[in-house]
């Protein structure tokens, strides 16, 4: 069987007029005006700066010239990553250095930079450079394992920092323009350019990264290294964070996801506020797939989903007595569960579809969850926790 190997990637997307960027509090980031007088003239030895591109480089098509106007745009907030920390060898019990890099965008004039967590997942150093090629020390200030989000923080000059326009995800179309924008195999600054070739798209599903769902799909050219970069459209806004590749060999095989941009909006500040995301608690452990519904295996004593009265499996002792020796005999009563039907009457069919609907809503929150106990249906109403 042929296996999918997912790596890391970037995108970028490229457009020809600059529009106002889409800003949304709590954080701040600055019209694309901003950016544009703010921003240096990548090729300023290829034209006059003093006058328009168009009117300085008529050999250009107008598809070219989009392309260099957002590269210019989106490049000076676009920096290269670089991670070191210890790797070990079993076989010899010897500790060796290990490093690792990546791409990133740089959200304000504090010096939050936005990448992808496994990019700098286990690092005992972090370094980022600009794109003036200035290197900073970064410290992770905040992460989401299972959107693959982090948020580092350096301390860089204001006059240094160029924060990326970021736009949103509505109104997205299969074969829109896109543009990718990163440093694969630590070439800074390279751009590719693609469409959207789908949407929604799931290309993988695991327990430690389950919302890795509802992706942008992309053939620009992405490759090892480009995690963490921009994803841009036609007006140099972001409009998601590449993170991986669809591949057999490691390297660009026309296949790539990106973290859709209103996902980014709503994570973001709580990762620069809290450090991490805080979700809902429903106090359901495990969850069994069946026929019947989701069946409950197990809730946290004294959690929410235990306060509600919700049943999992439960340990039944026995006293038993052969001739003179009296012994106990224990067995898991599965029948006493509960099986989950639905939530505030959305059907859930899946852990996962369980979960997607639990997020939606915030600790302190009261659900009603709509059960199957012992052949009838009943409606509980649970209470949220926190975690």
């Amino acid at each position: 069987m042929k296996r999918q190997i997912l790596v890391c990637a970037s995108g970028v997307v490229v457009g020809a007029f600059l529009t106002a960027a889409w800003v949304s509090p709590p954080l701040q980031w600055p019209h694309e005006s901003t950016i544009q007088a703010q921003t240096p003239r990548a090729i300023s030895a290829k034209h006059d700066a003093d006058l328009p591109l168009s009117a300085s480089t008529p050999h250009f098509t107008p598809e070219e010239l989009a392309n260099i106007r957002v590269y210019e745009v989106a490049n000076v907030s676009v920096v290269n990553i670089t991670t070191s920390m210890a790797q070990y060898d079993h076989f010899f019990m010897l500790q060796t250095p290990g490093e690792g890099s990546g791409s990133g965008s740089v959200l304000d004039k504090e010096g939050h930079v936005l990448t992808n967590y496994h990019v700098v997942e286990g690092a005992e150093e972090i370094d980022v450079t600009l794109a003036n090629d200035n290197n900073f020390a970064a410290e992770l200030i905040g992460f989401d394992k299972e959107t693959d989000i982090a948020v580092l923080k350096i301390n860089a000059p204001t006059e240094q920092l160029y924060p990326i326009n970021l736009g949103t995800s509505d109104g997205l179309r299969v074969g829109q323009r896109v543009y990718a924008l990163g440093n694969p195999f630590g070439l800074d600054g390279t751009l590719t350019t693609g469409i959207i070739s789908s949407l929604n798209r799931t290309p993988s599903e695991n327990a430690r990264r389950r919302s890795l769902k509802a992706l942008i799909q992309t053939d620009a050219a992405m490759n090892p290294g480009n995690s963490g970069g921009p994803l841009l459209n036609t007006n140099a806004e972001v409009i998601g964070m590449n993170i991986a590749i669809a591949t057999k060999t490691g390297q660009n095989a026309g296949v790539g996801f990106a973290i859709p941009a209103n996902r980014i909006r709503r994570i973001v500040p709580e990762l620069i506020k809290h450090g991490r995301i805080i979700r809902p608690d429903h106090g359901i452990v495990s969850l069994l797939p069946t026929k019947q519904g989701l069946k409950i295996a197990k809730v946290n004593p004294r959690g929410p989903a235990d306060r509600a009265g919700l049943r999992g499996f439960r340990i039944v002792r026995q006293q038993k007595q052969h001739g003179p020796i009296v012994y106990q005999r224990e067995f898991i009563d599965s029948d006493y569960a509960d099986y989950i039907l639905a939530v505030n009457g959305q059907s859930t069919r899946t852990p996962n579809e369980f979960l997607d609907v639990v997020e939606q809503f915030r600790p302190g929150d009261e659900i009603v969850i709509t059960i199957l106990r012992q052949g009838r249906e009943k409606q509980v109403t649970l209470s949220l926790g926190s975690i």
